[in-house]
């Protein structure tokens, strides 16, 4: 696992071993990040479930201002502070924030509103949609702010607040991306 783009770009990230672990792939996350290139420079970054950080790390080496990480894995946090400190990143300094809990409790007590959310839970587990909800519920979003679920299927449904906009398939992997519902849209 590498980051692709950026002023890290080509850097190798420490990463698990195993086959509970499902990094996002390089494909996958390279258009992921050609759709969100005008969104970064700057941005204030929330990676909800970060595993070894790929995704907030990708976006601090293309121009975000700041990545919250959030896992409830120890062992996660620990390579994702092993890929900080090789890219030279203050663990908990200006650019990017640790946090050691479950997604809804993250959620309760994060500070701000960000630009990008990334969303990308266990896929045994649907954590992802009450998560999407609690965003919205919480105002996370910034106006021009963008959700991406990660999951193995096509998103159904609704969330109260945000409107799905787009949707896309690379492989086994489903990338859905919200923003906050505009006030008049379809109630």
């Amino acid at each position: 696992m590498r980051i692709i783009g950026g002023k890290f770009r080509g850097r190798v990230l420490a990463e698990f071993s195993g086959e509970d672990v499902r990094p996002t792939s390089d494909r996958a996350k390279e258009s992921l990040f050609n759709i969100l290139a005008l969104k970064l420079y700057g941005a204030r970054v929330l990676d909800l479930f970060a595993g070894s950080g790929a995704l907030g790390l990708e976006s601090l080496s293309r121009g975000a201002k700041e990545a919250v990480f959030n896992d409830l894995s120890k062992d996660s946090l620990a390579i994702l502070k092993k890929n900080l400190t090789a890219l030279k990143i203050p663990v908990n300094g200006e650019e990017a924030k640790l946090f050691n809990f479950d997604y809804s409790t993250c959620l309760d007590v994060v500070k701000g509103r960000f630009e990008v959310i990334f969303i990308d839970p266990p896929y045994r587990f649907d954590y992802g949609v009450k998560a999407l909800q609690k965003i919205a519920d919480k105002g996370l979003l910034t106006d021009e702010g963008i959700a991406v679920y990660e999951r193995d299927r096509a998103f159904e449904g609704e969330v109260e607040g945000l409107e799905k906009y787009d949707e896309r398939r690379y492989g086994k992997a489903y990338l859905t991306f919200f923003r906050k519902k505009s006030v008049g849209d379809g109630e």
